[in-house]
């Protein structure tokens, strides 16, 4: 299994924060904090009308206070339950929202690019996390 010591395992996260941060366009909230790819992940499982463990799980962590944190907590906590692949696929369901979040340069804005990306996931899968939550 892998566990929080890997070396892979941060090097995955690295690359999976860069993809999900790459083209995001600039969003503030009502009080003029920095959106990032947390506030477009749970809008897009919001918009699927189902309710997420990890976003119910996140949420509930107070020691998290930034967007930032709150991503990183999500993607570990779907690397563990195995939910990756999925949870991503259901926000990029929608082209519109994508669109909203993203410039035309992001991966996810291209069928065949964010088709490879989730492919890739999927394969993770198969993979057994045992990460701190």
């Amino acid at each position: 299994p892998v566990t929080d010591g890997s070396r892979e395992l941060h090097s995955l996260c690295a690359q999976l924060e860069f993809l999900l941060q790459f083209d995001l366009k600039e969003k503030r909230s009502f009080f003029g904090q920095r959106k990032d790819y947390w506030d477009f992940l749970c809008q897009g499982l919001a918009r699927c009308r189902q309710e997420h463990e990890g976003i119910h799980f996140v949420t509930s962590l107070d020691k998290l206070k930034t967007s930032v944190g709150r991503g990183r907590a999500f993607l570990r906590y779907c690397l563990v339950h195995r939910q990756l692949a999925e949870s991503l696929q259901l926000c990029f369901l929608d082209p519109e929202s994508v669109c909203e979040w993203y410039y035309a340069r992001s991966p996810f804005l291209s069928p065949q690019r964010r088709a490879e990306i989730l492919g890739s996931l999927y394969e993770l899968d198969c993979v057994t996390f045992h990460l701190a939550l």
